[in-house]
């Protein structure tokens, strides 16, 4: 993971053992394992030989109070994917404006969702996963600044947060690892909450780069490549409309919750469109729903995809291009296709005060592909 300076800087200080800052140390982690239910099925990073490090990992977050309301926090985490290889997820200090009134700066993570903070503590959540049709954009970070305001509307709880900043660094593009640059990050989130019930709002924008050049089309024939003969043919406003060079970007997120401490249902709706560009519409939800039992909770969750290709952008040059550019013009676009629907049934037993045992079994329905997939995991998640 590359470190910025600031990320050394907020690593310094907290190693520094500062004797005026109160430090308290935090972890959690996951030891997960999983396979899928078919020789010829892949899914969420499992195939049908049992693996225990694709979704398990380990973290440890740091806080220190330096004192006059500054402090500083970080956390370390490493995944079993990426053999464990610990980097900074989150780096940032934070001022206490007033009461209710907070600023963070560095590196955080970006709410887009309402399980954003927690995505990788599973322990905060019942399911053994967050639900990846909708969590599954691709980054979860940005270098910049928050604000935070809690106040009271009536009876009503009410968390506002401002989100200023960028990203730069990777990104998953149907599933290949690319490198990605979002600048002028902007949004909005606000939760509000009474009792059992809770809403949550979100909306970011930004200007968004992304290096598709090196992505694979064929044998020796890359994304960069075709740009090369669409402009030798002529056709530059058709690879304007395909590359993804600074182009608008928003995400809009809706997610309601009831949660009555015997019942809890969760759903969340988001929205994720990158302007004149081949990447679809992303329009993705899921619903949840679980019971308690005492220290076991039964739940069943539905997920929904929903991403058109935007046969659109070359459509008009069908009848000029040569096959040997159409095809791969149309598979590019094609690429970002999705229609999947995902069933996922699993039970979460809180077997110590700090500690849960969780299985889930979730079946995918792809209709793109023609494929249904399916997966049984298990395992701990804890805090510590």
């Amino acid at each position: 993971m590359r470190k910025t300076l600031l990320t050394l800087s907020l690593a310094a200080v907290l190693a520094s053992g500062n004797i005026q800052a109160d430090t308290t140390i935090n972890g959690f982690a996951s030891i997960k394992a999983g396979i899928t239910t078919g020789s010829d099925e892949r899914l969420y990073g499992y195939d049908d030989t049992l693996d225990f490090k694709n979704e398990s990992l380990i973290a440890l977050q740091i806080k220190s109070d330096l004192g006059d309301k500054l402090s500083v926090t970080a956390q370390l985490l490493g995944r079993g994917n990426n053999d464990f290889d610990v980097g900074f997820e989150w780096a940032f200090i934070s001022y206490q404006l007033a009461d209710n009134m907070t600023i963070n700066a560095g590196r955080l993570r970006t709410p887009f969702y309402k399980y954003s903070d927690f995505k990788d503590v599973g322990y905060a959540y019942d399911w053994l996963r967050v639900p990846q049709g909708v969590y599954g954009l691709g980054f979860d970070t940005i270098e910049g600044l928050t604000f935070y305001r809690t106040a009271q509307i009536g009876s009503v709880d009410s968390t506002l947060q401002l989100i200023f900043g960028g990203y730069d660094g990777e990104a998953s593009l149907s599933g290949t690892e690319v490198s990605a640059k979002i600048d002028n990050v902007t949004g909005i989130t606000w939760e509000l909450a009474k009792d059992a019930f809770s809403a949550r709002f979100a909306y970011l924008t930004g200007k968004t780069s992304i290096a598709t050049a090196p992505v694979t089309l064929a044998p020796g024939f890359t994304v960069g490549d075709l740009y090369g003969a669409l402009n030798a043919n002529g056709l530059v406003p058709l690879v304007a409309g395909i590359d993804i060079d600074d182009e608008s970007s928003n995400f809009i997120g809706v997610g309601l919750t009831f949660d009555d401490s015997n019942w809890i249902a969760v759903a969340e709706y988001t929205r994720v469109e990158v302007e004149n560009s081949f990447i679809s519409v992303q329009k993705n939800f899921y619903a949840s729903l679980g019971k308690r039992f005492n220290s076991f909770t039964p739940y069943i969750s539905y997920e929904r995809e929903n991403n058109d290709a935007i046969v659109s952008i070359y459509q008009p040059y069908a009848g000029v291009l040569p096959p040997q550019l159409l095809v791969p013009v149309q598979g590019l676009v094609g690429s970002q296709e999705r229609d999947a629907s995902t069933w996922n049934v699993g039970v979460r037993y809180d077997f110590h005060p700090s500690a849960a045992f969780k299985a889930q079994f979730s079946s995918e329905d792809n209709d793109t592909s023609g494929q249904r997939n399916g997966v049984l995991a298990v395992g701990v998640d804890l805090v510590f």
